[in-house]
């Protein structure tokens, strides 16, 4: 565990992480989690291993690596779900670990042409059968 400890739950692993997301897997310089609310089929956040707040702050091998973890999280997305875009979000405000929102976006689904809600309402949430898919399938993209 960092030394942020509890304060931050990607550090801690705990509860807090796991109700929002499923871990998917780890990648070079981060982790690829599914976010449990799917109104956007796929939404994942790659999170960085290390505690950092901002990218600045990243030395050189860790900025490459972990924007080659979101890229190619974002390849596996559009082919695993045949998005029209990816939305990438990095926000930190009120969880400063450095994490990226990694969205695919349909042409005729929820809001195309904005950005995508954070916390859209609806929540759609699925079963665990459906989360095992959803995961299955990001993983055999991933692997491609």
């Amino acid at each position: 565990m960092s030394a942020h400890g509890e304060d931050c739950f990607y550090c801690a692993k705990d509860e807090r992480l796991y109700r929002l997301m499923i871990e998917i897997c780890k990648l070079e310089a981060s982790t690829l989690f599914l976010f449990r609310e799917q109104t956007y089929r796929g939404r994942c956040v790659v999170a960085l291993n290390a505690h950092e707040t901002e990218l600045f702050r990243l030395d050189r091998e860790t900025l490459c690596a972990f924007s080659r973890d979101v890229a190619k999280t974002a390849a596996a997305l559009q082919g695993a779900f045949g998005a029209a875009k990816i939305n990438y979000a990095v926000y930190g405000d009120l969880v400063s670990h450095l994490h990226y929102h990694v969205v695919p976006k349909h042409k005729d689904g929820h809001n195309w042409g904005e950005p995508f809600a954070v916390q859209p309402s609806p929540a759609k949430y699925l079963s665990e059968e459906a989360y095992k898919e959803v995961i299955t399938t990001i993983k055999e993209h991933l692997s491609e």
